[in-house]
């Protein structure tokens, strides 16, 4: 900003946007501000100025809320609102930081930044804060740790910054350049060049980066290549400020005149679609700072460093009654910032003083802030009581100094009890329990009984005195031994319902029992992937039967669509018989969608793993991104063959997706002024958030009051009124036009208050339903024995039907903490409006089942899912889902027709009664989201898959590499008379990168205990033919991008080098993984045998799930039960007399060694009819290897005891076949 023109007094304290601007400070400090001031005696800077009375602030109307002292006379140099926690940062001239929490500007960090520079631009990340110096770069933590310092040239003059991704950082100054830096590597990447020295601003759009020059011009610039494309003249001056807001671009500055520069009070616009400017916009203040604050209109406010604000429309005129003052404590503002939600704007003053002016009371700087981490209070302070009666308490738990004095414990031995000389002067053992007696039973001199579970296993206290009593209370110690005083309700939660872990040994995963989890053939999913708290919610969108079908229909170009993704996962659900799959692929294009890290869905290891996000709030906001996410997904317009969805579906239009039709409900919201002015606008849903009345009586209330209160919502805001011309209180109303296919509900229980009005409605219900039945409620054993013989009876007496529409009498245990119906009912009136109802079994066999369809417009909608939250503070919690499984599931995986409600824990799953379902024990187990479906919904919906992969996607494609030629070429694609049919071999090889180490700790025994295995990634998949004239040779050798940091090439064992995978420098076939994915799943589909060794690993983390008789791993064929198994390089050496992966490994070359491989087995076991003889082959095999320790001799020693005529010549005339081919196309 150029402060010439204006008082010199002043110009002093302006960020230095020239050269010739050499600010010196302490000179100018007043002193005066010290005055009457107590300083801490440590020197501790002051916390705040003393803050007026609270004042009543209007809703819509900005009004100062707070005000602080960052420091005390050092002007502020830079103001900005954290973007990911509800934080405001300041900088100072001093070179300090300093962040306030909330709206109460409550003061969280401070700490020094540079020692000299001032701080000129702030920018917040995910992990940290960037602050932009004249010539240095720093990447703090938020409590004021160094991540990074990137110190910049000595002649750099640094003033602006621009964040164009998450990993990507612009940064600009008076020089004649704009550096790129990757804030990954901390490099710089590119040095772009720019004609007009002085780049002060930047700003970016969707089209274009906006640089403002100190000359008063702005240049927009393309984004690719950073190529100016249109210029603006602003000002003659200098150019103060500016933004940019949809089409619209609108500047402040300096012009000149006689006496040098002057502020211009015109404004200029720009509209962007038409690249001219438009009639400038006159203001009755002086504007230093401009931005734009589009909440209901695209409003603007203007800032002077005196202090005055003004609000006006870009293409309207100034009303000199929009205008505010700010009351600095210094002479001028010298920094203004918008908040992310627009309800708060943040001035900063020539004095050190931050103020917060605010349109609400109870401002958010952010519509979606995570939680903000504090300091953890001081351990001596908060140190547990302890209970001296108690024998098993620890007293460690009191930490105690280091002394060298004799301790209080040391006795005297005068005041010692003697040790005991006898047995009978030990502690005696406690008596045997009175039911392990009542019901042992005797074989010989043994007896043996149940464990009747009232302590704990291992565990007895002492007993010191014979009249004790401490034997009675022992069996109240809760189930845990992990923390009893902190933790006692952790005996509530239910086993089933306890996060549950993978245990990984030294085989990895290949000896641990998933069938001890999960004993049906339905296929769970594993949890040790990175944000893969979103596995329930995945086996809901599974087990609607609409989506399954429709998302496995749809195929698109796009590299990282969550549909597809989507599909493909949902196809191995399918193929599973009970073994669990993982959603590797769909997790890693989700944390490659930018909505998705902005919504705060994206979380950290560490806080997944400590459990530090509220996963309650979590899983509804993924609820609402993902179905919002697949609705713009599949509404793609047509795309190529080899990507079309197969057989134009008849699920989708033109105009909406198939998960428009299924979940979306169109709503119309009015909005009623108090001058009687009506405005009706059409919108549409696809979910419906729960709002609870606020009733602190305990009135009952169904459920389908409270959803029908949450529908059709009424509420009083403060909204722009047509007729009056200005903000006005109106009353909002939503009513429906059209209900869904599928009701989707998220019960927002996130504090206790939602929590106790669940526990009151169910405790209400419950009352009812006991006053209801009378005494014809049992217990749960006497109410399955009545149902046991009904069902007896029902045997041999047809007339009486399905003994499930009879009215049982339900058990006292399924009453209890239930308040949701099984079905509601809903109808749709001739004047909009919306009749909501519970609808029981007894309605049903009232009415009759077909009663919903017979009246327009009355729909009956079922319970499908819920989703819980389970509290468990000793693990951070898990998230589960209750799901009612359809017939056509169980017919397609165990061939029996009917329904039932599962359990959905991760890779455990477990059938389970209905009620416990709706029961919700709010103390552990919270509700979270509610599917409710239509009755009948699947027969209105077309429920085929077609394959959506064509055969095309074998054919030739481009590589992403921009250096690789013909001459590096390693294969020759499938020509169309080539193309696999049915039992066709393929050999198949993957070669690997680390993307996260593994996680370990080592036992007091030694033995080390993996917590968390190493992420893989595929880096380049081999395929090679395995038949006819070009066997051997490759038909697919990808090579996979990644835009992931790689942790480990794995180079001696993978073959893979750094920048193989970079499409910049990369000189091999590089290809998305999407793109070889479908390769490999058409191969899969239409029936191929894959030949490889170690097939099953690579095939995890590819993430495909392959039939067990399309896969020939010789891994297994060359392997004796309970021996070893033995390395692809020692067999070749033993039966092909082939020495491969000497210095490192090829995909090509290991594909190529597993067919030969395979034709050998063929060739020693007579096509599998030998079995004996080829038992004699491996017993030799065996027999050799461990005389050689499994190690193949180097070249000039031993040679390989089965000779083959096999020398290499012929693999080295297939790798020439390849190139000359290659090079005749």
């Amino acid at each position: 900003m150029n402060f010439e023109g204006l008082d010199p007094g002043l110009a002093e304290f302006a960020s230095a946007m020239h050269s010739t601007l050499d600010p010196v400070l302490d000179a100018h400090l007043n002193p005066s501000l010290l005055q009457n001031v107590e300083l801490d005696p440590e020197g501790v800077a002051l916390e705040a100025l003393p803050v007026q009375e609270s004042v009543h602030i209007m809703e819509g109307v900005y009004s100062e809320l707070h005000s602080v002292v960052a420091e005390v006379g050092v002007p502020v140099s830079v103001s900005h609102f954290d973007l990911h926690e509800e934080m405001l940062w300041v900088g100072s001239h001093g070179g300090h930081a300093t962040s306030f929490f909330g709206p109460a500007l409550e003061r969280y960090s401070s700490f020094q930044v540079n020692g000299s520079d001032d701080i000129r631009q702030i920018q917040s990340l995910e992990n940290g804060i960037l602050f932009l110096t004249k010539n240095n770069l720093k990447y703090m933590a938020r409590g004021g740790l160094i991540i990074f310092d990137y110190l910049l040239d000595e002649s750099e003059d640094m003033h602006s910054l621009l964040l164009t991704d998450s990993s990507t950082l612009l940064v600009g100054g008076l020089q004649n350049h704009v550096l790129e830096i990757d804030l990954n590597t901390v490099q710089e990447t590119q040095k772009y060049a720019v004609e007009i020295p002085g780049v002060t601003i930047m700003r970016q759009t969707n089209r274009f980066f906006f640089c403002g020059h100190t000359s008063g011009k702005v240049s927009l610039r393309d984004l690719r290549s950073f190529k100016v494309e249109h210029e603006f003249d602003a000002f003659s001056g200098s150019l103060s400020d500016f933004d940019v807001h949809g089409n619209l671009l609108a500047a402040c500055g300096f012009s000149s005149r006689l006496t040098g520069l002057a502020c211009d009070r015109f404004l200029k616009v720009y509209d962007l679609r038409m690249m001219r400017a438009i009639t400038p916009l006159q203001v009755h203040v002086d504007p230093a700072f401009l931005r734009f604050i589009p909440t209901y209109t695209s409003r603007l406010a203007i800032i002077s460093q005196s202090g005055q604000c003004q609000f006006c429309e870009p293409t309207g005129l100034a009303n000199p009654a929009d205008i505010f003052h700010v009351n600095p404590v210094g002479p001028l503002l010298m920094t203004f910032d918008v908040s992310a939600s627009k309800q708060a704007l943040a001035f900063g003053d020539s004095e050190g003083c931050v103020h917060l002016w605010t349109d609400s009371p109870e401002p958010s700087f952010n519509p979606y802030s995570r939680e903000t981490e504090f300091a953890l209070p001081c351990l001596v302070d908060s140190l547990p009581p302890l209970d001296w009666s108690q024998d098993l308490l620890p007293l460690s738990l009191i930490p105690v100094p280091l002394t060298t004095d004799t301790l209080l414990s040391d006795w005297p031995a005068a005041n010692s009890a003697p040790a005991p000389r006898t047995i009978l002067d030990c502690r005696r053992a406690p008596p045997v329990d009175a039911e392990i007696l009542r019901t042992m039973k005797k074989v010989g001199f043994i007896g043996y009984a149940p464990n009747p579970r009232t302590r704990l296993r291992n565990q007895i206290p002492y007993r010191l005195k014979e009249s004790d009593s401490e034997f009675d209370s022992f069996s109240q110690v809760t189930e845990s031994p992990i923390g009893r005083e902190e933790e006692p309700h952790l005996h509530m939660v239910s086993k089933k319902y306890r996060k549950v872990t993978i245990k990984y040994s030294k085989l990895g995963l290949e000896d641990f029992d998933f069938k001890h989890y999960n004993k049906t053939l339905f296929a769970g999913l594993e949890p040790h992937i990175p944000n893969a708290y979103c596995n329930c919610m995945i086996q809901v969108l599974y087990f609607l039967e609409p989506v399954r079908c429709l998302i496995q229909n749809h195929l698109c170009q796009k590299e990282f669509c969550l549909a597809c993704e989507l599909g493909f996962l949902f196809h191995m659900l399918d193929l599973s018989r009970g073994d669990p799959c993982q959603g590797s692929n769909f997790l890693r294009a989700f944390r490659t969608i930018p909505e998705a890290s902005a919504l705060g869905l994206i979380l950290a290891d560490s806080d997944e793993a400590s459990g530090k996000g509220n996963l309650a709030r979590l899983i509804q906001r993924w609820n609402r991104f993902i179905l919002t996410q697949l609705h713009q997904d599949m509404q793609e317009l047509e795309v190529p063959q080899a990507y079309r969805v197969a057989g134009g579906s008849s699920f989708c239009s033109s105009g909406d997706s198939v998960i428009g039709q299924l979940f979306n409900c169109e709503v119309e919201n009015c909005s009623l002024c108090r001058c009687g002015s009506e405005t009706v606008r059409a919108s549409s849903t696809l979910l419906f958030t729960l709002s609870y009345p606020e009733d602190k009586t305990g009135k009952n209330y169904d459920f389908a009051q409270v959803l029908k209160r949450s529908i059709c919502l009424e509420q009083n805001t403060q909204a722009w009124c047509d007729n009056c011309e200005k903000y006005q209180p109106t009353i909002q109303t939503r009513n429906i036009r059209h209900l869904p296919d599928i009701l989707v509900i998220n019960c927002e229980v996130n504090s206790s208050k939602e929590a106790d009005f669940w526990r009151i409605q169910a405790e209400v219900a419950f009352k009812m339903s006991v006053k209801k039945h009378g005494g014809e409620i049992k217990n749960k054993e006497f109410a399955l024995a009545d149902r046991a013989s009904f069902q007896f009876f029902c045997t041999d007496r047809k007339d009486l039907g399905n003994p499930e529409g009879l009215l049982l009498c339900p058990s006292i245990e399924e009453l209890k903490n239930v308040w949701l119906p099984f079905s509601i009912r809903m109808k749709m009136t001739k004047n909009k409006g919306l009749d909501v109802c519970n609808w029981t079994d007894g309605d049903e066999m009232q009415w009759g089942p077909a009663r919903a369809e017979e009246e327009h417009g009355v729909y009956v909608y079922d319970l499908m899912a819920t989703v819980v939250h389970i509290l468990d503070s000793r693990t951070g919690g898990s998230l589960v889902a209750h799901i009612k499984v359809g017939e056509t599931y169980h017919q397609r995986k165990e061939g029996v027709t009917h329904q039932q409600w599962y359990l959905f824990n991760d890779f455990l799953i477990e059938p389970i009664d209905k009620h416990e379902a709706v029961q919700f024990d709010m103390n552990w187990k919270v509700p979270a989201i509610l599917y409710y479906v239509k009755r009948n919904l699947n027969s209105r919906y077309n429920l085929n898959i077609k394959n959506p992969i064509e055969a095309s996607v074998l054919l030739a494609e481009a590589s992403l590499a921009r250096k690789q030629r013909k001459t590096h070429t390693t294969f020759i694609p499938l020509m169309l008379n080539e193309m696999p049919q049915v039992g066709d071999l393929v050999g198949l090889d993957a070669e690997f990168v680390t993307l996260n180490e593994e996680e370990a700790e080592l036992r007091s025994d030694g033995t080390k205990s993996t917590i968390k295995p190493s992420q893989m990634s595929v880096a380049r998949i081999t395929c090679v033919r395995g038949q006819g004239p070009n066997e051997g040779i490759p038909f697919i050798d990808d090579y996979i991008s990644t835009q992931e940091q790689v942790v480990d090439y794995l180079t001696q064992y993978s073959g893979i080098k750094p920048g193989d995978l970079d499409a910049k420098i990369s000189s091999k076939h590089l290809t998305t993984l999407k793109s070889t994915y479908l390769k490999l799943r058409f191969l899969i589909d239409i029936g191929v045998k894959f030949v490889g060794h170690g097939l099953q690993k690579d095939f995890r983390v590819i993430n495909l799930m392959v039939p067990k008789d399309q896969v020939l791993d010789t891994v297994y064929l060359f392997h004796m039960p309970r021996k070893r198994m033995i390395s692809l390089r020692f067999l070749a050496w033993y039966f092909l007399d082939l020495k491969i992966q000497g210095e490192t490994h090829d995909s090509i070359e290991d594909a190529r060694t597993a067919l030969q491989l395979y034709r050998k087995y063929l060739e020693l076991s007579k096509n599998g009819t030998e079995p004996e003889s080829f038992h004699k082959v491996l017993k030799g095999l065996y027999e050799k290897g461990r005389k050689m320790d499994w190690k193949v001799p180097e070249p000039e020693s031993q040679t390989s005891p089965k000779s083959k005529a096999w020398d290499g010549t012929r693999e080295t005339e297939l790798d020439a076949a390849v190139f000359s081919s290659v090079l005749a196309l």
